[in-house]
């Protein structure tokens, strides 16, 4: 299928080919018929993209300010690494979709096939989009008038947040496609509305729509006019849906109020705001979030958990759904702003021009014949079965930034990418000369090139893919954690029978750092410190989900477990886990765990999210037979007591290199598993009993 996407690293926006979703659950499946390019936040993103590095650097001084602490803490090669890698990363443009539903997902009843709906999915001939992002379009409401549905939606959001009655009298600045679609929405809601623009067209427009219309390059003192057509008290609201850097609009938008007045801003203007202004008129200042309450909530958007009416009158979806209902009613008329059909083939007649700012609605056609290839062929030429073909499954940061440059480096034969939207997978696919890009990762199991499956996706789905994997006869990689339950680890060993290798992401512990340290400690009774400052992750963050992350303990300490036993060559027997705060379990990424090994050897894992980002990531201590070793963040060595080395100092190395390198090897040569099973299945164990005495406060036994 065809998709547009914008490219933040040559700049060039793109109609790339990629392979079409797959239905997921609580998802719909939609055929494109039209979208409406957002000529606002789009020409954002792609004068943002067309900008050179200086230019991008001082658009975000925040994430400069992050590089240069990255740099400080683990080197100027791995920081520009990620940097590049992460402005080569795609980005597909959209939120104004109408088309008809081609599939419904497991729990999704309101929707069926045939179905006209508006959604926020991409300008792609096919989309997959969360039900609670969905909504019928009504028979009367064609589907040109329906495109505006999301964006028109923003507006209405403001208009909610504002609280404007009837006959009240509120200013809409900035009058752009938001603009203008809030401005009627207010007429039709009995308000006296004045409307602020630069542009004589919008002018004109708005004034066929019965809005008091002020151009201030005629001349007109805004605050001025507005205070005189309200006999001096000033306006009830002023909604800002501009966007301009100038604290100006926001300035003159208190002005204009009268007391406690309501400002509502749905653009992005400069915010130095006038205590004086707001003081004296106990003005109120709100800004609104897109579409209304749900947005960036992964319950509502992702999960598909409602709202209940009677408590949140107005979501997402029911804004959809009022919106389609004023245009079907004749409220609102939409059809008058578009200024342009263009078919999705020709699509560079809108973004060549999009920087001119002459345009208010332009509607991308589809074609009626396209059908959804979930496979994309990016290079001819098979690989031959039994030479270490590699698939992968999951095309997020980590494939990106860490696991294919390291698989490049070695010379991999990867031959299919799997993602779940097909456009990063294929990004990937022709970056790293990988053969094919696909939506569909059950078609690895099945080729008989591919000999090798890696595993990236998100926790939630190691477990049963890496089961589907060995049943299906390949090798297997699957990135931290193996499983997320019991169950789920019973599921993969039953899976598993010797005959293929089932490899997990404990990198630790191939980093030449460790592997130097063993050399110095050998065998013999130790004691470990592992510290991580892992930093803060917002609480509504998928890791933090025991259901889809299982939790930092689960999904991110385990490394430290595997590198632990890595060290004392012996198995965890019981673990004891403490976290701060009066409700510890509530709070697992602050915690301590102590490890007890059959070998009479103890570890200690401090686990850390509320430390400085300017220290070291990663700290291991190792005291044994009178010797102190330490390593600061994978990048310096030291030891006291060691005759005969007292330093190793190298880039930023964790081991992701040498255990790629080793596990291409053996794919292609045979010869024993990277990490014994007894070994992974003894730190998957002993990460669930550290949550089970978080809980109980009591040691608990590995086994």
């Amino acid at each position: 299928m065809k998709q547009i996407i914008q490219s933040f690293k040559s700049g060039e926006t793109v109609l790339e080919e990629v392979p079409a979703p797959k239905v997921r659950k609580g998802h719909v499946l939609i055929k494109t018929t039209r979208s409406l390019v957002s000529i606002g936040t789009e020409r954002m993103l792609v004068e943002f993209g067309r900008a050179n590095m200086l230019q991008k650097a001082r658009q975000q001084p925040d994430r400069v300010k992050q590089v240069l602490t990255k740099i400080k803490t683990e080197g100027l090669k791995p920081t520009l690494t990620a940097v590049f890698n992460k402005l080569g990363q795609p980005l597909p443009l959209g939120y104004c979709n109408v088309g008809k539903v081609i599939a419904v997902g497991d729990s999704v009843t309101d929707f069926k096939t045939g179905d006209r709906v508006a959604s926020n999915g991409q300008h792609a001939e096919f989309v997959c989009v969360p039900k609670n992002l969905c909504a019928h379009i009504p028979d009367n409401v064609s589907d040109d008038e329906a495109a505006f549905t999301v964006i028109g939606s923003i507006g209405l959001q403001g208009i909610r947040l504002c609280d404007p009655q009837l006959g009240e009298t509120i200013v809409v600045v900035g009058l752009g496609l938001i603009g203008l679609i809030t401005a009627e929405l207010l007429v039709a809601n009995g308000c006296r509305v004045i409307g602020i623009d630069l542009d004589a067209n919008k002018i004109e427009i708005a004034k066929k729509k019965g809005i008091i219309a002020i151009n201030p390059w005629d001349g007109a003192n805004t605050v001025k006019l507005v205070t005189e057509l309200t006999d001096g008290a000033g306006a009830d609201g002023v909604i800002i849906t501009a966007s301009a850097k100038t604290d100006e609009i926001i300035a003159d938008a208190a002005k204009m109020s009268r007391k406690r007045g309501r400002i509502i801003l749905v653009g992005v203007v400069g915010l130095n705001i006038s205590r004086a202004d707001f003081y004296e008129k106990e003005l109120t200042f709100q800004v609104s979030c897109s579409y209304g309450p749900g947005r960036y909530d992964d319950s509502y958007e992702k999960a598909g958990i409602d709202y209940p009416l009677p408590y949140v009158r107005w979501t997402e979806q029911r804004n959809f759904k009022a919106l389609l209902q004023t245009i079907s009613s004749g409220r609102l008329e939409v059809k008058s702003l578009i200024t342009e059909r263009v078919p999705l083939s020709e699509y560079q007649k809108i973004y060549s021009n999009i920087s001119s700012g002459s345009s208010i609605a332009s509607i991308l056609e589809y074609p009626e014949d396209s059908n959804p290839a979930d496979t994309v062929n990016i290079t001819s030429g098979p690989f031959a079965p039994g030479k270490g073909g590699i698939g992968i499954i999951g095309a997020g940061n980590f494939t990106a930034m860490t696991m294919l440059p390291a698989l490049a480096s070695v010379g991999a034969p990867l031959y299919t990418i799997a993602s779940a939207s097909g456009l990063t997978g294929t990004s990937l696919a022709k970056k790293y000369k990988i053969g094919n890009s696909t939506t569909d990762y059950k078609s690895l199991l099945n080729d008989p090139a591919i000999d090798l499956v890696m595993i990236t996706t998100r926790h939630n789905e190691h477990a049963h893919m890496a089961a589907e994997c060995l049943s299906a006869g390949k090798h297997v990689f699957v990135e931290k954690p193996l499983a997320l339950s019991r169950e789920e680890l019973d599921n993969v060993l039953a899976a598993y029978n010797g005959t293929r290798t089932l490899t997990v992401g404990f990198n630790r512990r191939f980093s030449p750092h460790m592997q130097r340290v063993k050399q110095l400690v050998g065998s013999a009774q130790m004691n470990v410190v592992a510290t991580m400052n892992a930093g803060n992750i917002p609480a509504n963050v998928w890791v933090h989900d025991l259901k889809t992350g299982g939790g930092r303990i689960v999904g991110e300490a385990c490394h430290y477990m595997d590198l632990i036993t890595f060290l004392t060559g012996s198995k965890i027997k019981a673990v004891c886990m403490n976290a701060m705060g009066e409700n510890p379990q509530a709070n697992t990424d602050n915690a301590s765990i102590l490890l007890q090994y059959e070998n009479g050897s103890t570890g200690v894992i401090n686990y850390f999210a509320n430390g400085s980002k300017a220290y070291s990531k990663e700290r291991i201590e190792v005291y044994a037979q009178e010797r102190t070793i330490i390593t600061d963040n994978f990048m310096v060595t030291e030891g006291f007591g060691t005759k005969g080395f007292s330093k190793l100092k190298t880039n930023l190395d964790k081991g992701h290199n040498a255990q790629f390198r080793l596990l291409v090897e053996r794919v292609k040569n045979g010869g024993a598993p990277l990490i014994p099973m007894d070994e992974i299945v003894n730190t998957t164990l002993a990460s669930f009993a550290a949550i089970e005495s978080l809980m109980t406060r009591e040691w608990v036994a590995v086994k």
